[in-house]
């Protein structure tokens, strides 16, 4: 008696040397071979990259195995399923007829079912008169059980190595916390040394992180960061060592190298006195006739061109690329972690930025870029400050500076000599900010 459960033709196949490799792994499994069915999938999911299988294929594997009966496959028992292409779709979330021949096609090249096809190419079953299945074409779900212990050791590779891969990333997240705090210790604290240097070491170390990194490239990394970490450890405990615990005053009149902590003339306090505040200090008194809207990002740009330089070949092209490079500025200038925290909280973000990035385009003219951002801070706290008259006269500044240049070289051309701000652009600057 013959049974057809399909009247779907398999068609002609071409059958590779991984398909011959499988089904003689199958037919060389011991008859003593058992599986628990879906343990063994699960271990097909973790493993499923290292096999070449795809989401898709495994919903179609799991519907196959749905039509065994039994929850254990066993090498003495039936292991040949022969459902209709239609069951299939069904029990695999609708997918098309076209999704479902792609796919299990992918099963097979992955060495997980074998086709056992009947002569005329359907899917059905040869039953005896006691309803005992004596011959069956469709999907041999033999590997299943003859691989069971390869997929195992393999599904268990897998886990260690995302184990691996979480366990590097953790670190790399401790190290980079532990450098950047040191860093701010270390300019807190007055150590000596150069700061920028080690602050930019670290950027162009992380500058190598991609957005999705291998394991190899993120312990690669951490190597790398670790011995910045030891090094930067190294100074701040033999600094440590050094130092007389009661000895506070002295210590914050220690000196750092090529920066400027301002623990030192924040604390005076004549310092607002300083010809490189007073200049700029009677700009910032009145602020009533000032616009009420932000600052451009252009027109902060135009005026602050020193603190492109520092972020080298990166653009600033948003208002958080154009923090993150005051951030570094910040450093380079020795200013300490509670006065940028202060002038945040103070100002805002992006106004603090902005005022760092005018200091630091006038850091050749001010004694402590600390002092000097804790001084506008104040005044921005009394509601004194306003960013705007500093960039102006930055602007105004560049102005004068492109006249003379000009003069000096006797230009013909207006348009050779054009500078980077429009003359349209700064004569309405001047008569928002008239000169006093």
């Amino acid at each position: 008696m013959q049974t057809h459960i399909s009247t779907t033709p398999f068609g002609r196949r071409a059958m590779t040397l991984g398909q011959i490799a499988s089904q003689a792994t199958a037919k060389a499994m011991p008859k003593e071979a058992i599986a628990n069915k879906w343990q063994v999938f699960q271990h097909i999911r973790e493993a499923r990259e290292m096999l070449g299988a795809t989401d898709r294929s495994l919903a179609i594997l799991n519907a196959l195995l749905s039509f065994h009966r039994e929850t254990e496959l066993s090498a003495e028992g039936e292991l040949i399923v022969w459902p209709s292409n239609e069951q299939l779709m069904a029990r695999a979330n609708g997918i098309s007829p076209a999704t479902l021949r792609r796919h299990l096609s992918v099963l097979v090249e992955c060495g997980l079912i074998i086709r056992r096809d009947s002569p005329n190419g359907k899917r059905f079953a040869r039953r005896s008169r006691a309803g005992d299945v004596e011959q069956a074409y469709g999907f041999d779900l033999s590997p299943i059980v003859a691989r069971a212990g390869e997929l195992r050791d393999l599904a268990e590779a897998v886990q260690a190595e995302k184990k691996a891969f979480r366990v590097a990333r953790e670190r790399l997240t401790l190290l980079r916390r532990d450098i950047v705090k040191m860093i701010d210790a270390g300019i807190e604290e007055g150590v000596p040394g150069n700061w920028g240097r080690v602050l930019q070491s670290y950027q162009v170390t992380m500058s190598r992180l991609p957005r999705t990194a291998s394991r190899q490239l993120i312990e690669d990394i951490c190597g790398a960061l670790h011995e910045l970490h030891a090094e930067i450890r190294d100074v701040l405990e033999s600094f440590a060592k050094t130092q007389n615990p009661n000895a506070n005053e002295s210590h914050s009149e220690r000196h750092i190298q090529n920066s400027n902590p301002d623990s030192k003339i924040e604390s005076e306090h004549g310092f607002r006195e300083k010809k490189e505040v007073s200049g700029s200090a009677a700009e910032t008194d009145n602020v009533r006739s000032l616009p009420k809207r932000d600052l451009p990002l252009s027109i902060v740009l135009d005026a602050c061109p020193n603190l492109r330089e520092t972020v080298q070949s990166a653009e600033i092209r948003h208002w958080r690329d154009f923090v993150a490079a005051a951030e570094l500025v910040r450093t380079m200038l020795g200013i300490s972690p509670s006065a940028w925290s202060d002038a945040r909280e103070v100002m805002g973000e992006v106004q603090a930025a902005i005022a760092l990035a005018a200091i630091y385009q006038r850091a050749d003219q001010i004694n402590s870029a600390g002092g000097y951002l804790r001084s506008l801070t104040d005044k921005a706290r009394d509601g004194k400050f306003s960013t705007w008259p500093m960039i102006m006269a930055l602007l105004r500044a560049k102005l004068d500076e492109g006249k003379q240049r000009q003069t000096a070289e006797n230009a013909t051309s207006e348009a050779g000599l054009r500078l980077e701000v429009s003359d349209s652009l700064l004569k309405s600057l001047r008569k928002r900010n008239p000169r006093p």
